[in-house]
């Protein structure tokens, strides 16, 4: 196949002038995005000698040279080692040197930890500022746009809950499978101008809808990070058209005092993804005229599985949508059967965006697939019309008594509660029933409830296996980079 970085080649053929990118303070033209890919591909290769299948870690926020030096590793066939800017660095040692990598990228606000990791562990360090400068145009004339499409392009660590993280490998084919997607799903065009609010260190914010706008000849708007003022600033100025974040972003940017005075008009769409979306959330921004929709995926399938139709919004409130164009899904139960309509069971993932495997883990990969189908370990159910909706992680999902309890449904009916922020339900042990479910809530600035009244109301709405048998108030839900609460440390507090 012709590799990725072809496609900025061309719409710096087709429509140089058009704006490419477009920077907290700064923007690009297809044709400077384009010199500004080979200047950097050029300085790989010649100043650094970086050679094909060389693991390139990046330790970055949000920029333009992000994106850049990701087309020239696409360029080169090398591969591209993002990493969460917000590990320790025990944690980005042991990515760094899983990965195998052999050169660090940092951003100077990360450049003492980035010198000690190249020092421990025997890579090469270098400035992403020294990337700045190299917007010249370079004839490399002996690039070869022609790549394996499935040999490995990024390899994207997963969030590592449950031991330690795994390296999701990503090929260029599952970068193009993606765009596809994501392209015919809300139908991004070269008039859109979409923003990257999730970060490019996650495969959400490379493909939603960064790599996915630039392939349709579109224009990028990149926050350097999240920032609700901030970005409600660059939603008017620049005239986004497509919004696309995680539920905690959507709810500080509403939330926000100047929500309501900035100019909003342009936008055609809000999109959320990466954790469930409150259904009072969604309505919120429906309320106020806007089209708001989610969808569904994951790291290892790049990550777009569902969109909800643009069309479907208001009646399939609630719902992640059907499976995109290039993606087929199953719904199975544990005898990998089909289930019914609305009937819950393990959703299974098949397509030309699912990854290529584990990096150095034959193990894992294998007992992540059944034949062809990826094995996501979500839970979901749909309905009779094809549209999915999910139920939650298998691995949260509470067996109690011997009923199957799913912590999503609980949580759903907490949030419909006006006074509460947030809540996040998981399973604890317990002698008689095995597990019960136990609720953390958030209330809203200046809100006081009891206990007593959620499980009151939990009562009038669910069944008693169901019902949490403890509540807990916090202020905050810990959370990771992505917006996603981190269930594993509400269990800790438990265990306090």
């Amino acid at each position: 196949m012709q590799g990725i970085h072809y496609w900025i080649k061309k719409w710096s053929n087709i429509k140089p002038d058009k704006i490419a990118m477009i920077g907290e303070d700064e923007q690009w033209t297809y044709k400077q995005l384009n010199e500004k890919v080979e200047g950097v591909l050029h300085f790989l290769r010649e100043d650094l000698n970086v050679k094909k299948g060389d693991k390139i870690a990046i330790l970055s926020q949000n920029s333009a040279e992000f994106i850049a030096l990701l087309f020239a590793i696409a360029a080169l066939q090398c591969v591209a080692v993002p990493l969460n800017v917000r590990l320790t660095k025990k944690e980005l040692a042991y990515q760094i040197n899983d990965s195998q990598t052999s050169y660090l990228f940092y951003e100077e606000t990360f450049a003492e930890v980035s010198g000690q990791l190249a020092q421990q562990m025997k890579c090469q360090a270098v400035s992403m500022d020294r990337l700045a400068s190299l917007k010249f145009a370079i004839n490399v004339s002996d690039i070869n746009y022609e790549v394996d499409e499935n040999e490995p392009f990024i390899i994207c660590y997963t969030s590592g809950t449950t031991g330690s993280p795994k390296g999701a490998v990503l090929t260029q084919n599952n970068m193009f499978y993606n765009a596809l997607n994501n392209i015919t799903a809300i139908n991004i065009t070269s008039d859109d101008r979409t923003i990257v609010l999730l970060p490019l260190f996650h495969i959400g914010g490379i493909g939603l809808f960064a790599f996915p706008t630039l392939f349709a000849g579109g224009t990028i708007v990149i926050a350097h990070k999240f920032d609700p003022d901030k970005v409600l600033q660059m939603l008017e100025r620049e005239r986004v058209t497509v919004v696309m974040g995680v539920p905690v972003m959507f709810q500080s940017m509403i939330d926000h005092p100047s929500f309501h005075q900035t100019d909003l008009s342009s936008v055609r769409l809000f999109y959320s993804g990466g954790a469930p979306c409150p259904i009072p959330l969604i309505q919120r921004y429906m309320d106020k005229g806007f089209t708001f929709g989610q969808g569904f995926g994951l790291t290892e399938t790049s990550p777009t599985v569902f969109m909800l139709p643009i069309a479907d919004i208001q009646r399939k409130m609630g719902s992640v949508g059907k499976p995109a164009l290039f993606c087929d899904v199953k719904i199975v139960n544990e005898s990998g059967e089909p289930v019914g309509a609305n009937e819950v069971g393990h959703l299974l993932v098949k397509g030309n965006n699912v990854f290529k495997e584990y990096w150095n883990l034959e193990n894992e990969t294998k007992k992540a697939f059944q034949g062809d189908w990826f094995i996501t370990g979500d839970l979901a159910s749909m309905d009779e019309e094809g549209f999915v909706y999910i139920a939650g992680r298998e691995k949260e999902m509470i067996i109690s008594g011997g009923e199957n309890i799913y912590p999503l449904e609980i949580e759903k009916v907490i949030l419909s509660i006006e006074k509460i922020h947030e809540v996040a339900v998981i399973g604890m042990e317990d002698q008689k029933w095995g597990e019960v479910p136990v609720a953390f809530v958030v209330l809203k600035d200046g809100e006081i409830m009891t206990k007593e009244a959620i499980l009151s109301y939990c009562e009038n709405h669910l069944a008693k296996y169901k019902i949490p048998k403890r509540v807990h108030f916090l202020n905050e839900l810990p959370r990771n980079s992505t917006g996603k609460i981190q269930k594993n440390k509400l269990v800790h507090l438990i265990e306090r």
